[in-house]
């Protein structure tokens, strides 16, 4: 008989991040701070907050400022921020900023565009770069593992298939060189590094909260996450209660502020999306991204719009 397949034991259960995401501000606030002090003495202090300038790693910061105010803030300056967030989390008291190797642009060259997801991305490239008639390549295509098993979450969904013969380069790279290489360097120069990511933006995370809980100590990149069973509206009414700064960015629309060129996720917007609304508040990045990097077309290829043709915004 076939061996069962092992499954990962979760360290948290669907049940108790339902619980815990119910709670009231108060409570998450206690909750949070014992995994704060638990990460920050289990290396003995030298912690850092990931700062990305963003909501959510902004509270973080304040917060665990209020635990220990000397813990350094670390802000990857990528060049492709919006120009609000950049100017948000470098105003900040002790906060390092450090660069990536490589440009946006450099990364787009040699390894692909972020479309779609960084599975579909990943799950693509493998394809496109595969040496022969491959396992992997099999797997992508068409869900069916070595063995025999149907694995339908491995393979490229057929919505995104037509991208395998794309006319340009296609790869999750992105996130990696410019984002985690920079961090996995903060972690050993810096300190172990504090996260504001929340279970509740998307199933990936969720999925991760279940297996590795707020404190992962034992992962090949150990991180905390002590606001991961926080919701928006917790973060929102933190902010109005302590009377946080945030970036300004805010106020002008937008609610999600990563990396200003990145496509991963932008089908799934609703009008108008990431790029019509930078058409309208930033029309020089809107334009070097479209013009310069090659934006326009990779658009048009997903079938995304780009140009603002809605009403004029008070923004």
């Amino acid at each position: 008989m076939a061996s069962e397949k092992k499954q990962r034991p979760l360290k948290v259960e669907a049940w108790q991040l339902r619980q815990r995401q119910e709670q009231p501000l108060d409570v998450k606030m206690s909750l949070s701070r014992e995994r704060i002090k638990a990460w920050y003495e289990h290396y003995d202090g030298k912690v850092a907050v990931s700062f990305s300038g963003g909501m959510d790693s902004t509270v973080l910061l304040h917060f665990v400022r209020t635990i220990y105010p000397g813990v350094p803030g670390v802000f990857v300056d990528s060049g492709i921020e919006y120009p609000e967030i950049r100017e948000h989390a470098l105003r900040w008291d002790n906060v390092i900023a450090i660069r990536p190797e490589m440009s946006f642009r450099a990364v787009i060259e040699k390894h692909g565009y972020p479309v779609v997801s960084k599975k579909m991305a990943q799950y693509i490239r493998e394809v496109r770069n595969a040496k022969g008639e491959t396992a992997t390549k099999r797997l992508r295509l068409t869900g069916i593992k070595s063995n025999g098993e149907k694995s339908p979450m491995g393979m490229i969904s057929k919505k995104w298939q037509y991208l395998i013969d794309a006319p340009f380069k296609i790869s999750e790279k992105c996130c990696n060189v410019i984002k985690k290489k920079p961090l996995d360097k903060m972690a050993k120069e810096v300190g172990m590094p504090f996260v504001g990511t929340r279970a509740d933006e998307g199933r990936q995370r969720t999925q991760t909260y279940y297996l590795q809980g707020c404190n992962a100590f034992n992962i090949r990149r150990p991180r905390s996450t002590p606001l991961a069973f926080w919701k928006e509206e917790d973060i929102w009414e933190y902010v109005r209660r302590f009377n946080v700064p945030y970036s300004k960015i805010y106020d002008m629309g937008y609610t999600r502020t990563g990396c200003m060129f990145c496509m991963f996720g932008v089908h799934l917007e609703q009008k108008p999306n990431r790029f019509q609304r930078m058409e309208k508040t930033h029309p020089k990045k809107w334009k070097y991204c479209m013009d310069q990097l090659g934006l326009k077309e990779i658009l048009e290829h997903l079938k995304v719009p780009y140009f603002w043709d809605f009403l004029p915004l008070d923004i």
